[in-house]
């Protein structure tokens, strides 16, 4: 026999699940990863000691200026990310939220995440490396050519490292250099062709390398309105679709002949 439940007492019974479910929406894992700007590095320089740039077989310039590759921080898809987490990064702009799957592969172990990373970024540094030779009329059995950037993986380096091997071997083509003594940064993947591709974390990068020190941003011109979302006082963005039409923006830059685009 059932007994007839009060209004309050009604109210009281029928919020306890909604109840329920948002303390599981507060506390439970969510599938998202907190991202923020990471560190930058500045090719034609040292990394931990090491020069992130080698080549033999042909002279190497001094270089002047800096070419700033740049990164962002994700927490790792094992990391417990919840919502009042969330929420606060969503009212950052020096965080971002994004889909777990967006920044790692589904369903892998941190440990084959490492893996799959570090086979995108051998994979970024060769045709990196033919990228440039290409463009400077090289061949890879003349010129041998070693990268190495400790920690960082994925492909997003690609083309600063072109752009650095080009500088050291070549520099601007006229004996001056390809920067013009300016701190440079930027990102974006490159092809043994020299097409640069997207890379996304854009708006994070543009703030890592404004700390740094950069004053010009090189960014895929397919994220051009990322890249502006948050973009940092005092910095220049430069879109860049081939490895061809960096180096002339790059030129006209430092020139000032010809137009060097802008986003």
């Amino acid at each position: 026999m059932f007994s007839r439940l009060t209004r309050p007492q009604a109210i009281a019974v029928c919020a306890l699940p909604v109840v329920a479910l948002l303390a599981t929406a507060v506390f439970a894992p969510l599938p998202f990863s907190v991202a923020q700007p990471g560190q930058t590095t500045n090719v034609l320089g040292e990394d931990k000691g090491d020069p992130v740039i080698t080549i033999s077989g042909a002279p190497v310039r001094d270089t002047r200026g800096q070419l700033r590759m740049t990164t962002i921080v994700a927490t790792s898809p094992d990391t417990r990310v919840s919502l009042p987490d969330i929420i606060d990064s969503w009212f950052r702009t020096d965080r971002a939220v994004m889909p777990s799957d967006a920044i790692y592969p589904s369903g892998d172990t941190v440990q084959e995440i490492e893996r799959h990373n570090e086979k995108q970024m051998k994979e970024s540094q060769d045709a990196a490396t033919q990228a440039a030779l290409n463009h400077l009329g090289l061949h890879a059995k003349d010129v041998k050519v070693g990268l190495k950037l400790a920690d960082v993986g994925g492909p997003s380096a690609g083309l600063l490292f072109s752009l650095g091997i080009i500088d050291k071997l070549d520099g601007d083509g006229t004996g001056g250099d390809l920067t013009g003594g300016r701190v440079i940064a930027g990102t974006g993947t490159i092809a043994a062709d020299g097409k640069v591709g997207a890379v996304g974390g854009v708006a994070l990068k543009t703030q890592a390398a404004k700390r740094d020190g950069a004053t010009v941003f090189l960014v895929p011109k397919a994220e051009c309105a990322d890249a502006r979302a948050e973009l940092p006082k005092g910095l220049r963005l430069i879109p860049v679709t081939t490895l061809k039409s960096t180096v002339s923006s790059l030129g006209a830059l430092e020139t000032g002949k010809g137009s060097v685009p802008s986003c």
